[in-house]
Formats: C-alpha cells, sequence, structure tokens
C-alpha cells in the first residue's frame, strides 16, 4: 500500500512520513480489513454492563458477611471504568443490589434471587470440575514442555472457565497430573506443569467429530458460497492432510505448510476449549512462545476466513471460531455460560423495572409542570381581559393598567381614610 492509497482512503497523516512509523500503521492497518459479519459483530456486542455488574458481585462475596458501604465501592468506580454516584449505579439494578441504612450508613448487598445464582453457579462449577480438568490438560498438553506460565493463563481464565481460585481449588487436588513449577526463581515465572500424558485427551476436536461422521479430519468453511475466492483457498489448504495439534511439531520446519496447518488446527483447538468459542487475539499472542505462534498471528487469521472471525469491535482484537455459532446464537453451551446468562437476565429485568418506573416519575414531572403552565397562563388572561366579554358597561378604561390601578387605589383609600 503506497501513500497515495492512504491518501485516498482519507488515512494520510504527516506522522507517516516516516517508512517506521508507515510500517507499523500497515501492520495494524490488515487487522481491520476482514469484511463485516453483521451476525457474529452481534454476537461480539458484550455487555459492559454486565461486566461492571459481575465485578461488583464478585467484591461483595469478597467481603465479611457479604456486605460493604457505598462508598467503599464509589472508591472502586475507576478501576471498574464506571462514572457517576455507585448509590445511582446500584438503585438501576434492584433485582442484583439492595441498599439498606446501618449505624446512619449506606450499605449493600446481594439480593435473594442473586444469592440463588451465585449458589447455582457454584454448584455448576463442583459439576463440571472434571470437565475444567481435561480442558486444562489439553491446553499444557499442546503446549511445548508441558507448561504454561500462571500469570498469562490468568489473562484467559474465564474465556476456559477457570475459577479465580483454580491455583488452590484444582491444583492440589488433582496432584497426579498437575503441579507448579518455577525453574528460574523469578518472581513472574511460575508455571503449572503437566506430570502425566493423558493419550485418550490428545484427540482435537476435529479429529473426534470426524470420528463421529466415519471421515478423514478436516476443517469446515462457514463462508457464503458467493465468497469464490476464498472458497478456492480454503479447498487449497484443507487439501493436505490435516495435522494435530497434540502431535510433537519438533519434525515440522517454519514457513511450510504442514507448519501453517498445524497452527491453524492448534488456535481452532485452543478456541474450540473456550467457553465462547472466542478470544483476545493479543492476549492469545503472549503465548507466541509456548505454542510457538507466529508473531504476526493477526496476519495468519486473516488468510483463513472460512474458520475465523477477526473483529476489532469496541478496539479488541478478537478472533472467533465461525463453527461455533449459528448466526448470532453460541452453538453449544456450557452449562457455566448458562448461569450466567440468566444474571445477565435477572440485570436486565431490574434496570427495566428501574427505566420504568422513572419513565412514569418523569411523565408524572411533565403533567404537573403542564398544569402548572396551564394555571399560569389562565391567571395572566383574567389580568388582562375586560371582566364583560360583549365589551358593554364595566368599561374602566386605563385603570388595568398598573400605573393608572396603583393611583386609583391609593385615592380610593385616601378618601376612606379622610
Amino acid at each position: 500500500m503506497s501513500y497515495k492509497v492512504l491518501q485516498k482512503l482519507r488515512y494520510w497523516d504527516p506522522r507517516f512520513s516516516s517508512p517506521y512509523v508507515l510500517k507499523y500503521f500497515l501492520r495494524n492497518f490488515s487487522l481491520w480489513s476482514m469484511k463485516k459479519d453483521p451476525d457474529l459483530e452481534s454476537a461480539l456486542s458484550r455487555n459492559r454492563r454486565w461486566i461492571a455488574n459481575n465485578q461488583i458481585k464478585n467484591i461483595i462475596l469478597r467481603c465479611p458477611d457479604q456486605a460493604t458501604p457505598v462508598k467503599f465501592l464509589q472508591k472502586k468506580f475507576k478501576t471498574l471504568d464506571l462514572q457517576g454516584k455507585a448509590l445511582n449505579w446500584l438503585k438501576k439494578y434492584p433485582c442484583c443490589f439492595e441498599v439498606y441504612l446501618h449505624n446512619d450508613e449506606r450499605y449493600f448487598r446481594l439480593t435473594k434471587r442473586m444469592m440463588a445464582l451465585v449458589e447455582e453457579e457454584e454448584a455448576v462449577k463442583d459439576m463440571q470440575e472434571p470437565v475444567v480438568v481435561k480442558r486444562l490438560a489439553k491446553l499444557l498438553m499442546m503446549a511445548s514442555n508441558q507448561r504454561l506460565n500462571v500469570v498469562k493463563l490468568g489473562e484467559l481464565k474465564q474465556n476456559f472457565g477457570l475459577s479465580d481460585d483454580y491455583l488452590i481449588r484444582i491444583v492440589p487436588k488433582y496432584s497426579d497430573m498437575f503441579r507448579i513449577v518455577n525453574y528460574t526463581g523469578k518472581k513472574n515465572s511460575m508455571e503449572i506443569e503437566l506430570i502425566s500424558w493423558k493419550p485418550e485427551l490428545a484427540i482435537s476436536n476435529i479429529e473426534s467429530s470426524a470420528c463421529k461422521h466415519g471421515v478423514e479430519p478436516a476443517f469446515s468453511c462457514s463462508l457464503p458460497t458467493t465468497w469464490v475466492n476464498s472458497w478456492e483457498k480454503f479447498h487449497e489448504f484443507n487439501a493436505s492432510p490435516y495435522v494435530s495439534p497434540y502431535e510433537n511439531p519438533a519434525g515440522l520446519v517454519q514457513g511450510t505448510k504442514e507448519m501453517e496447518k498445524r497452527i491453524v488446527g492448534l488456535i481452532h483447538e485452543i478456541l474450540s476449549l473456550t467457553l465462547w468459542k472466542k478470544a483476545s487475539i493479543i492476549k492469545l499472542g503472549h503465548f507466541s512462545r509456548e505454542f510457538g505462534l507466529p508473531l504476526k498471528l493477526n496476519a495468519l487469521l486473516l488468510k483463513h476466513p472460512g474458520i475465523f472471525y477477526v473483529s476489532n469491535k469496541y478496539q479488541i482484537y478478537t478472533v472467533v471460531l465461525r463453527e461455533g455459532y449459528n448466526g448470532s446464537k453460541l452453538i453449544e453451551k456450557d452449562p457455566l455460560v448458562v448461569v450466567k446468562e440468566k444474571f445477565g437476565e435477572l440485570m436486565q429485568e431490574g434496570l427495566h423495572e428501574y427505566n420504568k418506573r422513572h419513565h412514569l416519575m418523569n411523565l408524572e414531572k411533565k403533567r404537573m409542570k403542564g398544569m402548572l403552565l396551564g394555571r399560569s397562563e389562565k391567571n395572566k388572561r383574567k389580568d388582562f381581559e375586560p371582566d364583560d366579554p360583549d365589551g358593554q358597561g364595566n368599561n374602566l378604561g386605563g385603570l388595568l393598567e398598573p400605573e393608572e390601578r396603583k393611583r386609583f387605589y391609593q385615592s380610593l383609600f385616601d378618601d376612606g381614610l379622610a
């Protein structure tokens, strides 16, 4: 792309006169180049309110007696990326949060319905623990040396359904599978390591699906038939044998079709293990060493639009597994996703109730304002209209003028006092 092309696209800026800045700009420009998919863009519409309320919920659960002063939340508002008054925010979600007075200070806690959902979520976590353990083991089996940095994994733990306390909740309980190591002794070098290889888990989602249908493992394409060129490239890519992400890549050479096939298969498998079949490209890129991912990961993803969808919604670069969605709907919902959706529904119910109540209050204010204005106009007309509608008799002439009326009443009362 030349400077003239940038000018035509109206992205020209004198700053791009430097070849280094231009190179950086063009590298990021590729993230915007995938054609928008309205359904998947809708699926990526993150509910910022849901995220904020989920964080508030976690704050409450960590507090003694699971209640905290409203002013404490106010101090946390900026870190939650929220503005305004905390009390006003809590009042918007009466189905989720209950505000009350204690020693002349406002406190808040979760409502009974919200606590019921918290208990349901904990029950689901206990029920899904074996699934989460397998998910974690599969991630470690794809990593080089079967180890992953704890800090990096923490950035994506929600995507894989790992709880905040998974290091003390899962690792010690399954000591025959996992252990925490720190071979360098550095503060941020703590890793979770797989102790024993599990052959029964070394089967990818694609291989499992192919086995069920009695066919050879291959990728599927979810593009409209009108995308002729993309379909041709997909068939060409899919023609070569599938390479499992669980196989040792030692014999593969960087830059070859076989290596590309393995990396695409690895990303496909990682996304298949996530709850929402999507992940942040930047956070995935942090695992370039562990998973052998290319530095220009976005460029690789854009080469395969039939398998992956790349979006920069909310300025957050995200990759979505196309086959995981039917339109904007997630095809397979993990039980944990179902519980989280219930939380979202409860939150929306409270917000709807709040908006309805305030709408009625505003209507009442407008009605009262209209009545007062009506009375004011009526009084004005009485002051300036003659008493005789027919214009006969009782004509006081200039006495309705303020100065004349003042002199009239003055002379009247002066006569009465004389």
